[in-house]
Formats: C-alpha cells, structure tokens, sequence
C-alpha cells in the first residue's frame, strides 16, 4: 500500500483536497500501524502448528493485512483521528466553550 502525497495536492490553501488527503493519509498511517502490531502480535505465539507451511503463513499476513485495513476504515484504534487533531487544527478545546478560571 502507497502512501498518498499530502502536500502534493493542488487545492488552494486549506482547501477540501487537503483535508481529504490529510484523511486519506491518516488512515493509511492507522492501517499501517495496525500491521505492525498485529505482526508483533503473531511473531509471538508459542511456536509453529503442524500445519504450518510458508503457504499459511503467507495466508494469514495477506488476511492480517486485511484485518489491519478493515480497523483503519472503521477507525478502531482513533489513531487517525487524532493525526487529523494534531495536525488538521481541529482540536476539541478550540470548539468547547471557554470558562473563567478565577471563579
């Protein structure tokens, strides 16, 4: 899987394009983070099955993969929501009413 180009969108500043691409590669980071600790995850089981062959083990990458994918789109884990946060400018306190603290 490619990660899209984030700044190579031709939308003028802060446009819907880069919104959307900011989305597109937030969820992708998700999906690939996801790999990795499904991977990890994998990697540490107590040792090889009798069936166990590089064919399955080539099977259940493609269908961890797919997993990882399924999270990501779903947004599981909210890690690509608070990529958007941090670098979308959409922070919840910007939005929530202020209170003054000397009351």
């Amino acid at each position: 899987m490619q990660i899209s180009n984030v700044t190579g969108t031709s939308a003028p500043q802060g446009g819907s394009t880069d919104k959307a691409a900011l989305q597109q590669a937030a969820k992708q980071f998700e999906a690939i983070f996801l790999r990795q600790m499904i991977g990890a995850m994998r990697s540490s089981s107590q040792g090889e099955g009798l069936l166990d062959s590089s064919a399955s083990d080539q099977f259940r990458d493609m269908a961890d993969a797919r997993t990882a994918d399924s999270m990501a789109q779903k947004g599981s884990l909210g890690i690509a929501e608070l990529l958007l946060r941090q670098f979308g400018g959409n922070t919840p306190s910007a939005s929530a009413p202020t209170q003054d603290k000397g009351a």
